[in-house]
């Protein structure tokens, strides 16, 4: 077992003899209550500075129409998740749910403001009243929902975390990493999987925090790093965008943890709450029920099957206590498409990062997604 005195403390990217300096001592426990003490006080400071008040809660649906925009947060650049095309479009499993939601509360999926985050000021911006919602590769917790005072109103990607070294260090398992720097994103959930995995194999390590991906990619060809962790897709993204990284860097086998990533809003508001998670519902139903961007007009006014009807007529008619309007359903599938077209397009075979589907298949298919019946 891995004793308080091989456990590091953690460090920030600042070189190796920076690393080297803050090897400590504190136990796993501690550590993991440091941690969350201190994305408490973040969140915390950042509230106040920016005035957050107790008027958000309840009233984001009215909100967003009295602006006529709807505030999204999205990763600065995260192929498959979040990214810029040529044209400088924001692209991405991310903003494609932003436009989806858009459809349905405002009838148009271009009122989106998009608004780049890093990934340790999304929560404190989200809970700032300064976004109406956060689409921002967020894993679900416990933690998060009854200690930040948030709400996932579902999960639309099934991930989980893997480990990126360098081809030529001959790395290929986890017990290869055993003394490694390892490079962290600051603020999300692989810091603490990070420890509790290296524990369980009882290896030494130190984690050297970043502020993104790319910057752990950097570290890692630089050799300030031996080995960096995220979300397996995450691995995948930056290994395909990162100039010469499909030849550099190995991912190794394995996944070292379960991250069910979904958008987030701010808790106490139970009809945005509802909405949000609807529309997410509203894309997996469609795939199921073969409902895509081209047939969902005329489907629309031929259902057919009673499925087809409850999906498409009826969710309207049960949607007018939500101010949704009559069509909500084929204007968000009409924007973006079901859940498999926007898989397809971003991660899948028509895109560049290739990620088999595995769990985010339909559950017909031997995947998680699934939808409630729109009845």
């Amino acid at each position: 077992m891995l004793t308080e005195a091989t456990m590091p403390v953690t460090s920030s990217l600042e070189g190796p003899s920076d690393a080297a300096r803050y090897r400590g001592t504190l136990p796993l426990k501690s550590r993991t209550v440091q941690v969350l003490a201190l994305m408490f006080l973040i969140v915390l400071m950042f509230t106040l500075m920016l005035g957050c008040s107790s008027s958000f809660a309840g009233d984001n649906v009215d909100q967003v129409r009295s602006r006529k925009i709807l505030r999204c947060g999205i990763s600065k650049g995260l192929a498959g998740f979040s990214y810029k095309d040529d044209a400088g479009r924001w692209q991405g499993l991310d903003p494609d749910f932003c436009r989806a939601v858009a459809a349905a509360a405002l009838g148009d999926a271009n009122k989106v403001e998009f608004i780049p985050l890093k990934t340790a000021s999304r929560f404190p911006m989200l809970l700032s009243g300064r976004l109406d919602l956060l689409a921002h590769t967020a894993t679900v917790t416990f933690g998060r929902e009854a200690g930040i005072g948030v709400r996932f109103p579902g999960v639309y990607y099934f991930d989980g975390q893997g480990f990126m070294v360098l081809r030529s260090s001959k790395k290929r398992m986890i017990k290869d990493l055993n003394g490694a720097n390892v490079c962290v994103v600051k603020g999300t959930t692989h810091q603490i999987n990070l420890a509790n995995t290296f524990q369980k194999y009882n290896l030494k390590y130190t984690p050297l925090v970043v502020e993104s991906m790319q910057e752990a990619a950097d570290a890692l060809l630089k050799g300030t790093c031996q080995a960096a962790t995220s979300d397996r897709s995450q691995l995948v993204a930056v290994r395909a965008t990162t100039p010469g990284g499909p030849h550099r860097f190995e991912i190794i086998p394995g996944t070292y943890s379960v991250e069910p990533i979904g958008p987030v809003v701010r808790r106490g508001d139970e009809e945005w709450f509802m909405l949000v998670r609807w529309v997410l519902y509203a894309l997996i139903e469609a795939e199921e029920l073969g409902v895509t961007r081209e047939n969902v007009r005329t489907l629309s006014t031929n259902p057919g099957p009673v499925a087809l009807r409850d999906f498409l007529i009826t969710s309207g008619q049960s949607g007018k206590s939500l101010g949704l309007r009559p069509d909500w359903v084929a204007s968000v599938i009409n924007a973006v498409g079901n859940y498999g077209e926007i898989y397809e397009r971003h991660f899948g075979q028509k895109s560049s990062l290739k990620i088999e589907r595995g769990h985010n298949k339909l559950w017909t298919q031997g995947g998680l997604m699934y939808a409630p019946q729109f009845q």
